[in-house]
């Protein structure tokens, strides 16, 4: 007998959870239930994640085997206190209003709507068209082994260093790793993804037998790894640390230590063992917000090498 609703008790809000039974992740049968609380672990992490950002949620509403609804708007009927930004389409003439995540509350009712991930902009409410976030995604082709992502993520490490900024690493959640770095909100995105197609071609530089930047997938080595700089085009978005993914195992994109580089496995984070690791740990991305920089230099290469990012 299915169970029935569950009202749960976060922060100020009371958030019904409806089939909390029903079992979203066959590779150990973790349900619904399962995957709240996980999100309830790891609250303040996955809220600084989405703070202030429009976002989009992957839903899964018969599980991960089912179908994916992929929802930007959010839907009639939402409770009073949950908070929306909206952004517009102007290709489409289009608007939607997005979820805006202010409190871990919002997170839940998400969830309860069937969301599994969480994927938000990489700008903010106050100005959804200035990114305070350049996404570095280093995207492996099929036949990239995960050691060629591990050597890239140093070089990667080593140009941050270089330009003095301070780069976060995460696991993807599937087979690559992202690095975020926060800017000042200063630039539109055509010109955040042109500096960050600055910074993948010295990476392809530096390790030319590793790397590709090349813009189309089917011209791609699919040995090789792929700087993928697209990731900071408008309304492009990824998976946010501390998302859970689609996929029966239950990865989650998870926060690293750069000292972690070399021994990590993405498949060891799910949402069996990313809670304990986080209590132990805390919030390896806690300190994101310290520091914005600027992406000058990174034009400049863009400006001496004639380089503008192809339209999608």
């Amino acid at each position: 007998m299915a169970k029935e609703a569950v009202e749960l008790e976060v922060g100020d809000r009371t958030v019904r959870i409806s089939s909390p039974d029903r079992v979203y992740f066959p590779a150990r049968g973790e349900t619904k239930l399962d995957l709240v609380n996980y999100y309830l672990s790891v609250g303040d992490g996955i809220v600084r994640a989405l703070r202030e950002r429009p976002c989009m949620m992957h839903r899964f509403p018969s599980g991960v085997s089912g179908e994916k609804v992929h929802q930007k708007r959010v839907p009639s009927g939402a409770p009073p206190w949950l908070e929306t930004v909206r952004v517009h389409f102007p290709r489409y003439g289009r608007h939607a209003d997005e979820l805006c995540v202010t409190e871990l509350a919002h997170v839940i009712w998400a969830v309860q709507m069937s969301t599994v991930e969480f994927h938000p902009w990489n700008s903010r409410r106050a100005d959804t068209e200035k990114p305070d976030e350049w996404r570095i995604d280093l995207d492996p082709m099929p036949d990239c082994p995960f050691s060629r992502v591990r050597r890239i993520a140093h070089v990667a490490h080593e140009i941050l260093d270089e330009l003095g900024m301070t780069g976060f690493p995460k696991t993807s959640g599937g087979h690559g790793l992202h690095i975020y770095v926060r800017i000042k909100p200063t630039l539109g995105f055509k010109e955040v993804r042109r500096a960050a197609l600055a910074f993948a071609h010295e990476v392809e530089r530096r390790a030319p037998n590793d790397v590709t930047t090349t813009w189309w997938r089917k011209d791609r080595d699919p040995a090789l790894l792929f700087v993928d700089y697209n990731q900071n085009a408008r309304d492009h978005t990824i998976a946010s640390a501390y998302s859970v993914r689609g996929n029966p195992e239950a990865t989650v994109s998870t926060p690293i230590r750069w000292d972690e580089i070399d021994d990590v496995n993405p498949n060891d984070f799910t949402i069996a063992t990313v809670p304990s690791r986080f209590a132990e740990l805390g919030d390896l991305h806690a300190t994101i917000d310290d520091n914005a920089y600027t992406l000058d230099t990174l034009l400049e290469w863009a400006d001496k090498q004639g380089l503008e990012a192809p339209e999608d």
